[in-house]
């Protein structure tokens, strides 16, 4: 089911709503452009994906490896309280997996970050630190 990556378009609301970190093995990482919440967004980069079930098996594991190492760099960053890890899709289709770090009394706790107020946009010197330091720690170039 594996769509080649050479066909792969970030959706539109996607790329509105991000701020672009680089590329991994499989899948692309987006910083979700709202600093209340340390957000990943990880997309495979394959055409035409709504579901994790729709990757081919090998795709799938890498998408977990990568999630797993995006998890991991964010709580490290972050030192976070909860990460919540979840791949949804439903207002925006294309298949892509959050990865927020989340803290005890941040805007939404405990509640989901979803529909919680207006996303409140990095300034860019803090958003261009932050990338940097996600880029190092994920091996990006």
């Amino acid at each position: 089911m594996s769509a080649d990556s050479a066909d792969f378009r970030l959706d539109e609301r996607l790329a509105a709503d991000t701020l672009p970190v680089g590329d991994l093995a499989l899948c692309r990482v987006l910083l979700m452009n709202d600093a209340r919440y340390p957000w990943l967004i990880l997309v495979p980069r394959r055409a035409g994906l709504a579901e994790l079930i729709e990757l081919e098996a090998g795709d799938r594991a890498q998408a977990s490896v990568e999630t797993d190492c995006a998890a991991r760099v964010l709580k490290t960053l972050t030192g976070c309280d909860k990460l919540n890890v979840a791949a949804l899709g439903n207002m925006v289709r294309q298949l892509h997996i959050h990865v927020v770090a989340r803290f005890e009394g941040d805007a939404a706790w405990p509640a989901p970050v979803w529909g919680r107020g207006a996303a409140e946009p990095y300034a860019p010197a803090a958003a261009e630190l932050l990338i940097a330091r996600l880029r190092t720690a994920l091996e990006i170039d």
